[in-house]
């Protein structure tokens, strides 16, 4: 059984769809299929379940869940045995991508490349902004190796590495507005106001628990991806801006301030991958002197 194979039945189980799979395997559907059935015509066993014409949801069956845990072992091993390999190459070279919504939290991906560029100068970076649904839609379809999440990571499709740091909320406003006046910010002080709040879907904000009330119920007047527009939107007086601390500028005659959540709010922030991703050396590399930054 090839290598090249398991990474195929590995991606399969994770997106659980055919051809999700084959998309982010860079793959024909017929062509992706045809190696997973003599797969399974290899080793005299059905591995999955594939579901009606009304659903094409794919699940493992007993013997492929079994496969799978032997072929994450496998692949980890591969992988690591790749790593010790490549060690005695200080020659390392290639791009390394990076999805992530605005925050300071990108400050750590910035210590981090500059620490690795002491050895590896030829490695290069490039980050793609957006919201959460953005930089997942970039990660599934293998367009980053990296996306910088917030809340709740589906373990079973992706690797997680907690970050310590967090992200705290607040309302940015004018310096002469009614609420400035105001140390921090309750709910109720925000249900008649006119709102400017992220296009993320409500539902997985963690400010439709915060705010106790319903979005439809709320004056939400523009709806935002990036900051730097809302905080212009702000600074006409449109309205106020729920946001992450530290991103717009507050300091000498911006004419905006920022106030925090009452009761405090936070955001714990992940790095993802998908799972069984092989990386490239760069993008290997990379991760590895993320996690000593991180243990340190």
């Amino acid at each position: 059984m090839e290598l090249r194979v398991l990474q195929y039945f590995l991606a399969v189980a994770r997106e659980q769809n055919i051809t999700a799979a084959a998309e982010s395997l860079h793959l024909s559907q017929p062509t992706l299929s045809a190696q997973l059935k003599a797969m399974e015509e290899e080793l005299g066993k059905q591995l999955f379940i594939r579901g009606s014409k009304g659903s094409r949801k794919i699940t493992l069956t007993e013997e492929g869940m079994i496969l799978r845990k032997r072929a994450e072992e496998i692949l980890e091993l591969v992988q690591k045995t790749e790593r010790e390999i490549a060690l005695s190459d200080e020659t390392v070279a290639g791009d390394v991508c990076i999805g992530a919504g605005e925050t300071q939290i990108i400050r750590l991906f910035a210590r981090a490349a500059n620490r690795l560029r002491q050895k590896c100068p030829d490695i290069h970076y490039h980050i793609q902004s957006g919201n959460t649904a953005f930089v997942m839609e970039q990660l599934d379809k293998g367009l980053i190796d990296f996306g910088l999440v917030y809340g709740f990571v589906d373990t079973e499709k992706y690797a997680c590495l907690k970050l310590p740091e967090k992200d705290r909320w607040g309302v940015l406003m004018q310096k002469d507005s009614p609420l400035a006046a105001k140390k921090a910010i309750r709910p109720e002080d925000l249900w008649d106001q006119p709102l400017i709040v992220s296009s993320q879907k409500s539902e997985e904000s963690p400010l439709a628990g915060w705010i106790r009330r319903d979005y439809e119920k709320l004056n939400i007047v523009a709806t935002y991806n990036l900051l730097f527009n809302a905080s212009i939107l702000t600074s006409e007086g449109f309205g106020y801006t729920l946001c992450f601390d530290r991103l717009a500028n507050t300091e000498g005659e911006s004419g905006l301030c920022f106030r925090p959540l009452c009761p405090n709010l936070e955001t714990q922030a992940s790095v993802i991958w998908k799972k069984y991703q092989v990386f490239s050396k760069a993008a290997d590399k990379y991760l590895d002197c993320l996690r000593e930054m991180l243990a340190e």
